[in-house]
Order: C-alpha cells, then sequence, then structure tokens
C-alpha cells in the first residue's frame, strides 16, 4: 500500500508540473560509429565506465570483442576514439585514473571455462597488462581507494543443458585482483569461495554482478542462487544472506497482445543482478531475475541482511504509465530491472535503474528511508549499463541492443545532464484506473474532440488486437494525461484481430476508426462504426474494386468531411503508378465508395507511405507523409496540406485524379528535440477545436523500439 501511495504522489506531483532538478537526455552515440568498429557488424555497449577526469566513457563491447572509448569533452557532442580488440569476449570493464580493467570472457565451453583480466592506457590505447582469472569472467568494479579490482567469475550456466537449471559445474567465485599505481599483481590475486552459502544450488554459486564500498567491502550478488554475500577487502566472507522473495499483485503474466493487470505471482524469487552501495552500510539490488524469478522492482538491505525497502510493483506501474510496459514479456519477467548506478550529486543521492524490456531508466532519489520516485529516463534498446560522473552532472548509459545495418536502430551510449526541470520525457502518459495503471502503447490515429479545447483520442493498432481500444487524452497538461481506455466491442467483448490505424470522432460521442486490413491473417480492411460505449454499430468492409488490387499496407487514417469518410492508404496497391497512393472516399448518405490518387515523394531508400488523414474546417486537410527510416537515414518525417477544391473522387474503376499538395511542417526537428534518434513511426496528427494541432509517434509496443512515444504541439501556420 506504501509503495501505491508513494507512486500516487510523484504521479500527481509531475503532472503538476512542478518543477525540480532533474536529469535530461542531451546526447547519444551510436557505437557503430566508432573508429575501429564496422557499419556493417554487430556492435552491443554493455557496461560503461568513465576515465577520473570524466571526459572518456570506456565501454566494453562482447559481439565485436574489443573496449571501446568515447570522448565526452563536449558531452553534448561525443566522438568516438577509437577501440581495443581484446582477444575474446569482453563481458565488463572499470576505470581506475586513466586505465581500464576489463574481464575478457576466452572459454571454450562452459564446462571449460577461462578468462583474463586486462588492463588499457585509456589515453593511449595501449594493453598494459593482462592476468589469468580463475574462470570466465561477468561485473567487474573497483576500490574506492583504486587498490583492487573486484570480479565476478560466473561460470555461467547453459541454458539449453537439461532443464537450464542448477547445478552445472564448475562452480563460480569471487577474485580480488590488487592494482597499485595502475598496474595489475598477478600473484596477489585473492580468490574467494562461495560455496555451500545459497538455500539454492549451494555446491553450485554463479557471481553475478559486484560493487565496493568505502570500507573495501564488496557485495556480491549471486542471482541464480538468489543470494547476496558481503566480501571484506581481505577476502574474508563478512555476511550472506538470501535475496528473499515478493507476492506481486495486479501484474500482467500473459502475452496475450493485451494490457490486462489483473495477475498475481506469490513467493517470486528476486534473483538479483545488479548491486550497488548507497553508503557503507546499505545495499540496493535490481530483480531481474533468470531461471525462476525476477520480481520486477527493487530493494534495500541492510549489510546485515535486514530488508529496509521493497519497491514491489512502482517501478513497473511507471513503466506502464509511461506506454513502455512489454507486453511480449508479461510471461517472463516483466520490465526486468537489470544494471543499476548509483550517483552522489551535491548532497542527493541518486538510484539509476536500467529495465531491460522497458528500455527505462527509473531514477530515485535516496531519502535514508522509502526512496523518492523523481523520473524515467527514455533509452536506447536493452539499457545494460550507466555510470554517474557527479562532478559534471551527466549520467550515462550503454544500451545493448544492435537491430542491424540495414536500417534499424543501433546501439548507443546516451548521455543525461542534471540541471533545472521540467522533465523533457515522458511527453505522455496515463494515470490510474483505481488500483492499476491504464495500460497503452503503440498509438496510431489521432483524432480531436468535436467541442472540447485539448481533447483528444488515440487508438492502439494491431500489437494489441486482443483489446484494441480508444483513449481518451487530455493535451491541455505537460505531459499530456490519458484518463480513460475505452475497449472496442462486438457483441460485448474485445473485438479481436482489428488492426486500428485511423480514427474520426463525431459529434455525437460515437467514433470511426480504420482497420488496415491483412488478409492472410484474416484481417479485414474496414471502417468500423464505433459507439460511444465501443461497442461496433456497423462494419463498412472495403469494395472489391479495393480488394482485388489490395496489399497489407492499406488503411492508416480516416477523417470526415460532411457525409463523406476519407481513407488515406498507407502504400501504392498493384494498379498504382510508382510514387503514388489513393485516397478513398466513401459517401456515408449513398454508400458509394470513389477516390483521388495522392503523389509521395521519391526516396533512395527504404520507402515512403501515409500515416494520417486529418480535416478540421477550412479548405484544406492535412496528410502525414513519411519514409521507413531510422535516426540519420531518416529524411522525410511531413505533413502536407491537400486543398478541397483537388477532393473530386471519382469510382474506383476509373483513373484516379492526381491531387497537389503543400508542405506544411517538417516532423524531423520534433523528432530531434529529445536527442536521441529519429524514430519511424509518425503516425498522428490532429487539430483541436481551438486549433491547436498535436502529432503523435508508434512505439510498436516496445518490441524491436525504444519505447519512446513522442506527443507534441506542431506549431505551424494555420
Amino acid at each position: 500500500m506504501l509503495c501505491r501511495l508513494l507512486l500516487a504522489a510523484s504521479t500527481l506531483a509531475l503532472a503538476a508540473g512542478a518543477e525540480a532538478q532533474v536529469f535530461n537526455r542531451i546526447a547519444s552515440y551510436p557505437v557503430s560509429e566508432n573508429s575501429g568498429a564496422d557499419m556493417d557488424t554487430e556492435t552491443s555497449p554493455e557496461i560503461i565506465s568513465v576515465t577520473e577526469d570524466g571526459m572518456t566513457l570506456v565501454y566494453s563491447d562482447s559481439p565485436l570483442g574489443v573496449i571501446g572509448m568515447v570522448d565526452i569533452t563536449d558531452p553534448s557532442a561525443p566522438v568516438g576514439k577509437g577501440t581495443v580488440e581484446m582477444d575474446g569476449e569482453p563481458t565488463a570493464v572499470s576505470v581506475i585514473g586513466t586505465i581500464a580493467f576489463a574481464g575478457v570472457n576466452t572459454s571454450e565451453s562452459y564446462t571449460n571455462p577461462s578468462g583474463k583480466m586486462v588492463s588499457i592506457d585509456t589515453a593511449t590505447g595501449e594493453i598494459t597488462g593482462e592476468c589469468v582469472l580463475f574462470g570466465q569472467p561477468d561485473s567487474t568494479a573497483p576500490a574506492k581507494d583504486g587498490s583492487f579490482v573486484a570480479i565476478a567469475i560466473e561460470n555461467e550456466r547453459d541454458e539449453d543443458a537439461g532443464d537450464g537449471g542448477l547445478p552445472q559445474m564448475p562452480a563460480g567465485a569471487l577474485q580480488i585482483v590488487p592494482v597499485a599505481d595502475g598496474a595489475m599483481d598477478c600473484d596477489g590475486i585473492i580468490t574467494v569461495e562461495m560455496t555451500g552459502l545459497a538455500d539454492i544450488a549451494p555446491e553450485d554459486p554463479e557471481p553475478e554482478f559486484v560493487d565496493t564500498n568505502s570500507l573495501g567491502q564488496i557485495a556480491v550478488t549471486l542471482q541464480e542462487n538468489n543470494h547476496i554475500v558481503i566480501v571484506n577487502p581481505d577476502g574474508t566472507i563478512a555476511n550472506d544472506f538470501s535475496a528473499g522473495a515478493v507476492d506481486l499483485k495486479n501484474i500482467d503474466t500473459k502475452e496475450e497482445g493485451a494490457l490486462v493487470f489483473t495477475d498475481s505471482q506469490d513467493g517470486r524469487l528476486r534473483e538479483p543482478d545488479a548491486v550497488q552501495w548507497l553508503d557503507d552500510d546499505r545495499i540496493v539490488i535490481a530483480n531481474e531475475g533468470d531461471w525462476n524469478g525476477g520480481s520486477r522492482g527493487f530493494t534495500i538491505f541492510n549489510k546485515d541482511g535486514t530488508e529496509l525497502y521493497e519497491n514491489g510493483t512502482g517501478i513497473e506501474y511507471e513503466a506502464i504509465m509511461a506506454g513502455h510496459y512489454p507486453e511480449d514479456r508479461s510471461g517472463n519477467k516483466g520490465v526486468e530491472p537489470e544494471g543499476m548506478e548509483v550517483g552522489f550529486f551535491g548532497d542527493d543521492t541518486y538510484i539509476f535503474l536500467l529495465l531491460e524490456r522497458a528500455n527505462l531508466v527509473g531514477v530515485y532519489k535516496d531519502t535514508g528511508g522509502d526512496p523518492e520516485f523523481v523520473q524515467l529516463l527514455p533509452s536506447g534498446i536493452g539499457p545494460e549499463g550507466a555510470y554517474a560522473i557527479p562532478s559534471r552532472n551527466l549520467v550515462v548509459t550503454a544500451n545493448e541492443a544492435d537491430l542491424g545495418p540495414d536500417g534499424g536502430i543501433r546501439a548507443h551510449v546516451m548521455i543525461y545532464e542534471l540541471g533545472d526541470g521540467p522533465a523533457a520525457y515522458p511527453q505522455i502518459k496515463s494515470t490510474m484506473d483505481g488500483d492499476v495503471p491504464i495500460g497503452w502503447g503503440a498509438l496510431s490515429g489521432l483524432a480531436a474532440d468535436a467541442t472540447e479545447d485539448g481533447k483528444l483520442y488515440a487508438i492502439s493498432d494491431s500489437y494489441y488486437g486482443m483489446q484494441p481500444a480508444i483513449f481518451t487524452i487530455d493535451a491541455t497538461q505537460t505531459p499530456a494525461l490519458i484518463t480513460d481506455k475505452l475497449v472496442i466491442t462486438r457483441e460485448g467483448v474485445p473485438a479481436q484481430g482489428i488492426d486500428l490505424e485511423g480514427v474520426f470522432a463525431n459529434e455525437d460521442g460515437t467514433f470511426y476508426v480504420a482497420s488496415e486490413g491483412r488478409l492472410d491473417r484474416g484481417i479485414l480492411h474496414a471502417i468500423y462504426h464505433v459507439a460511444d460505449d465501443g461497442e461496433i454499430e456497423e462494419t463498412i468492409p472495403f469494395p472489391k474494386e479495393i480488394m482485388a488490387v489490395e496489399r497489407r499496407w492499406a488503411a492508416e487514417g480516416v477523417t470526415r468531411i460532411g457525409d463523406t469518410l476519407w481513407v488515406a492508404i498507407q502504400r501504392g496497391f498493384d494498379d498504382d503508378p510508382e510514387n503514388q497512393v489513393k485516397l478513398l472516399s466513401y459517401d456515408l448518405e449513398s454508400k458509394e465508395w470513389g477516390g483521388v490518387a495522392y503523389p509521395t515523394e521519391p526516396v533512395e531508400s527504404g520507402w515512403v507511405g501515409l500515416s494520417d488523414i486529418t480535416y478540421a474546417g477550412g479548405d484544406v486537410i492535412y496528410i502525414i507523409e513519411r519514409d521507413n527510416q531510422i535516426g540519420g537515414n531518416a529524411k522525410l518525417k511531413a505533413l502536407y496540406s491537400v486543398p478541397l477544391s483537388d477532393l473530386e473522387p471519382v469510382a474506383l474503376t476509373e483513373e484516379l485524379p492526381l491531387v497537389s499538395k503543400t508542405l506544411v511542417h517538417d516532423f524531423i526537428p520534433d523528432l530531434q528535440a529529445l536527442n536521441g534518434f529519429v524514430v519511424d513511426k509518425i503516425e498522428g496528427f490532429t487539430i483541436d477545436v481551438e486549433g491547436h494541432a498535436f502529432a503523435a509517434t508508434d512505439n510498436d509496443g516496445v518490441d524491436d523500439s525504444s519505447g519512446e512515444t513522442l506527443f507534441f504541439k506542431v506549431d505551424m501556420d494555420m
């Protein structure tokens, strides 16, 4: 109950626009651009650190087999400094002064693990030393005084062996590598055995993450063993205790294409990944889960094993309200808190919790008691590592997922700066509906209420096809607030299997929604008339002339002019000339279909299509035209107008007249405003009754997407 009250209080404070010191993203750097990387090869920044002067980021890149470096002298304009080959798989990196210490996996198999620690001079890129390790390394952490580097020797399990569980020998351990003047003492390495401690597979400990406090004590998580060990700097064990379990209520545990938070998991093992010291007595753990658990939040313990705070569903609910809940991970571990950093900025201690599957960083402020939620930071896909640089008011993240060179999202390092508010993200979020948040995502079309200023409607696309819905948005707030979710039904049950892409709000409270068909999956190309209670009152299927030439990329937007509905078709059909698509008309009185042709811009790569169509009075309609490119490859994300005088539809059996168009607004600067990468899917546009224009992007349900939804006012000459 306490977590829920804190969540509600934080949400109200943000909704009220309370300004304070917050973090905002100031730069994103795709590591595929670093010298020594190959633009055509997968790269993956995983664990990240920084030199003592705070000017050079150092990250481990497992698939490329390198340690990479980035110059952040100007943190808003990072520059690659090159990579250093590791002759193995780097798993983690820590920096003392200017010397980086990398754990490198050289194992030939799970049953014959091996590894090494490599030291690198970040000023020259030269390898200065190597030490052979006990086995396969995972996390590293330096002593606060620079006297050693602790390294978790995981000797990880083979998930495909047997049932994928423990025990799987050989056992892991902790190693402490002494360091003096930047040089490792390989002969002085201390190996700390951890067998016989955990209740789960005590013969096979698998250390996952390490961190040190100012006393030189090392906190170690044994993730699969669900255990925590506190080790003194001389290698003696100070304490060990179970990470325990959590009872989770009102969560989603089914991957059914709907956001339904009614399930429970009792006794869910925490199975922590990252651990960080808050001070010399308290640790905080990220409860990702790996084998039999994952409690979706974080926990604070005293090093004597006393539980001080449990987050429960707190951070997951924040992610849900921001539209970042990963529905396709519901059956596993939800948002999956994995990485973590603690940063001491002036008098404030911040906890940065990395949500691997939600692609967010949750920021909390340590109070000595229950932590205070501050904000969410948007990240790239799969935030894995983070590092705070208080001397420069910065925090950085390493986001490991790389979706490839062929137009996909690349792996990024992202940089955030602490300063005066407000927080730039999220730009839209939902509120609570009783005890649970309103779940949303994959927004497509937008529509304005016919009478109320700032009241808008949005729809979710086929990603949530088992629960198609219309969302009510209060756009007078910052961030905009989703206040209601109307599920579209057929005979009282959710109208499964429709792909909502366009919406128009009628004056009588009903809606017209356009569904993009997919005949190979039994999805009809159609317009649906939806009552104010969500029930489908009428189905208007596309005519036979269209069905004969259709393709899967069909209806993307719908609007109404008088008694005529106009539908924007995303891409050309079989009978369309190159660089041309259809605008279909449907006369509500005569029930006749017609159409005109719309000219699309030519592009060098990918394709161009339409996303939304809007009429808000006057003598023009507005159409979103976009390419399907991401980041620096994105060239066309724009709003065009078409004069009503050109909308003279003819029968679909005739040659369609070509309309003219005028560029009204370039969306690319809007999509760059949050200093991430340009997303491909700007899909919603509308104008409210007072003439305020709004646009929104589709986050694809956080599936192979950063999950960011951009929702913003559009400045244009009306």
